[in-house]
């Protein structure tokens, strides 16, 4: 009876760690199917102001906001490929508003994201891309600030991120920056805040690559 004891314990335990292995590997990097709102989800991103190259394949959206590090990387990374592989990346810029006070995003900044959802120019944010935030000045494009209509574009921006959230915690999301959705191929409809390297290959993955 005490070996089988043993043994039973020996097999929980073996059970136990397996099962905590194969969740810190894989489960916790997987994206999750939306289940519920997703029409509702669908119809946020689609009427947002996102800017794509008009490729043939499928379709992703990424939210973004040009600061944040685990979006450039994922656009460095993964953009090209995706590309590649005819995937219309279909990116959202949000021009962040205040947090306790301080302001989170600059008037160029604010300047970019209202010209971007208003005329839907690609090549202006592969430029925007290319040059480091601090040095872009947003020559050339109508200021936000004190332009009533750009600055209610600007602030369609953050509905949508306010929007979005509750919708997607539903689904156990939690937003943050990278925030892609995307259908697989049998019409499934996941969603990522895809922060780490870890989430890519799933990503990838869904979408054909």
């Amino acid at each position: 009876m005490k070996k089988l004891i043993a043994w039973v314990i020996v097999i929980a335990v073996l059970l136990v760690g397996g099962l905590g292995g194969w969740w810190w590997l894989d489960l916790r990097w997987r994206p999750k199917t939306i289940t519920k709102h997703q029409a509702e989800i669908a119809k946020l991103v689609e009427q947002s102001g996102w800017v794509s190259p008009h490729l043939n394949g499928p379709k992703l959206y990424m939210v973004s906001f040009r600061k944040c590090p685990d979006c450039v990387r994922f656009t460095q990374e993964q953009f090209p490929d995706l590309h590649k592989a005819q995937v219309d990346t279909r990116v959202i810029m949000i021009a962040r508003g205040e947090y306790n006070g301080v302001q989170k995003s600059t008037p160029p900044e604010r300047a970019t994201v209202a010209e971007l959802w208003l005329n839907r120019s690609w090549p202006l944010l592969e430029r925007w891309d290319a040059t480091p935030p601090d040095a872009w000045t947003a020559a050339g494009i109508p200021p936000a600030d004190g332009d009533m209509a750009r600055t209610a574009v600007v602030a369609a921006g953050r509905d949508l991120v306010e929007d979005l959230t509750p919708l997607l915690k539903a689904n156990g999301v939690k937003f943050a920056y990278p925030l892609l959705i995307w259908w697989t191929k049998d019409g499934k409809m996941k969603a990522c805040a895809c922060e780490k390297a870890e989430t890519y290959r799933y990503v990838r993955k869904d979408l054909g690559l």
